[in-house]
């Protein structure tokens, strides 16, 4: 699916990753029979000025990009095992509380105990939010923290893949046209913006 995919293997604990692999399965399994509803969540910056993997410029001539700086609009979203996707986008800093509000708003949108598959960031862990984590708990909601090094075993990260290097055209936007860009892959996830698994 994608030429370049991650590279993590040299900085992961192997047995840490197959145990959270088998982990994983499990979930989806439970999933499929309809006992959870599993959530792949994770948040991502999108830049005004588009990422460039890569470029040709003719021998004898310097490369050269307008690149200038601006704010990042950062997503949080969710993959669920129904095929949905809930998000939230903003241009202030994700923080521990950014996380937590999201996570509540995502409970109310589920029926069935949710299980949430999320990397270790600090945002995730942090102290502050313990207690508040542990009362979601309560509520059914429970959390999947993947081995360090695993991004491939967090099924959104293709989607932040998709969606910065093949979905989204590649130019400069201004703040109102990245966030109507994003928003249209979000709207138009499932039907003109397609994953496989």
């Amino acid at each position: 699916m994608e030429a370049h995919p991650p590279l993590c293997e040299k900085k992961r604990d192997e047995a840490e990753f197959a145990k959270s692999s088998q982990a994983i399965d499990q979930l989806r399994a439970q999933a499929q029979a309809g006992d959870i509803v599993l959530a792949y969540l994770d948040e991502a910056g999108f830049a005004q000025v588009h990422p460039n993997r890569s470029a040709w410029t003719p021998r004898g001539e310097q490369h050269r990009i307008e690149a200038p700086r601006g704010q990042r609009l950062n997503v949080m979203a969710a993959l669920l095992s129904s095929g949905q996707v809930v998000h939230a986008h903003y241009w202030e800093t994700s923080t521990a509380e950014t996380f937590l509000g999201f996570v509540d708003h995502l409970r109310g949108q589920v029926s069935k105990p949710l299980v949430i598959v999320l990397d270790n960031a600090s945002i995730h862990r942090a102290k502050a939010i313990q207690p508040a984590l542990a009362l979601l708990e309560q509520q059914g909601v429970k959390f999947e923290f993947l081995s360090p090094y695993s991004p491939e075993l967090n099924r959104i990260e293709t989607m932040w893949r998709l969606m910065k290097h093949r979905w989204m055209e590649v130019k400069r936007r201004t703040k109102e046209e990245l966030e109507r860009a994003v928003e249209q892959v979000f709207e138009h996830f499932g039907s003109q913006f397609k994953m496989d698994f």
